[in-house]
């Protein structure tokens, strides 16, 4: 008996010792604690404009605090200068905003990321992860804006499972079904990551991240990579789509243009 209760008490110890030994590591309550202040809204603000402030989608903090990771669909096409448009990015929440003036300092259009620059002191930075680890089946969480500001300026979070890992655009079964920017993408394919959980268009811009570590491995692009996969589709699929963070990585290495 002495014998056995030896054995079950160094199992209990290494079990404790092993769970010690993984630094890092929560629960998704835990892990939003240190999420969420790196979660920031991308809009624009014009005086004469009503509303003022639009907004369009989400970005998160990176690097030193004052690089901000979207996606190129979420920026407006053209700033209306002349009318004093500028581009914001909001952080805080919706009881004490603060605005931000942010600036493209890097964009990837074949992948639809995007490199702001803010001003101000630096936010809580998310880490970047290897996405070529990330495998199917497995767990993940992205947080952001839904419904943009119709909801406030509070981040709201959804967690999935990596359904599938797939090719960005797949051919059409007639070339009658076929389009320009379809058949152009397909000369350059890449993978993406498809999720069992539903986006919305605020969300563009997300970081999909492990809900144990907050590590992120890549950023939400549901709208703009629909319209290659799902553009014979009459019916919203429910599906939401990922770019990988190594795309974000290698955006981040270039040298400023």
């Amino acid at each position: 008996m002495m014998i056995r209760n030896r054995l079950i008490f160094t199992a209990t110890l290494s079990v404790l010792v092993f769970a010690v030994s993984m630094p890092g590591r929560a629960d998704l309550p835990q892990t939003l604690v240190k999420v969420k202040p790196s979660i920031v809204g991308v809009g624009s603000i014009q005086p004469t404009r009503s509303p003022a402030r639009v907004f369009y989608g989400t970005g998160f903090v990176v690097g030193d605090g004052l690089t901000v990771v979207t996606n190129v669909h979420v920026l407006p096409p053209v700033l209306e200068t002349e009318q004093l448009e500028q581009l914001v990015v909001l952080s805080g929440d919706a009881r004490n905003p603060v605005m931000r003036e942010a600036k493209p300092i890097a964009i990837d259009r074949e992948h639809d990321v995007a490199v702001l620059r803010i001003k101000g002191d630096p936010l809580p930075a998310l880490t970047l992860g290897d996405s070529n680890t990330m495998r199917e089946g497995s767990t993940v969480a992205f947080t952001g804006f839904p419904l943009g500001m119709l909801l406030g300026l509070y981040p709201a979070t959804h967690r999935g499972v990596v359904a599938a890992i797939t090719p960005y655009v797949v051919p059409t079964v007639n070339s009658r079904q076929l389009e320009v920017k379809t058949i152009k993408r397909l000369g350059r394919p890449f993978n993406v990551f498809q999720l069992d959980a539903i986006a919305y268009p605020g969300n563009s811009g997300s970081p999909m991240y492990d809900p144990e570590t907050g590590v992120v491995y890549g950023v939400l692009n549901s709208v703009f990579v629909k319209e290659s996969k799902e553009n014979l589709l009459k019916q919203p699929s429910g599906i939401s789509y990922v770019i990988p963070s190594n795309h974000i990585r290698e955006l981040l290495a270039r040298p400023p243009q």
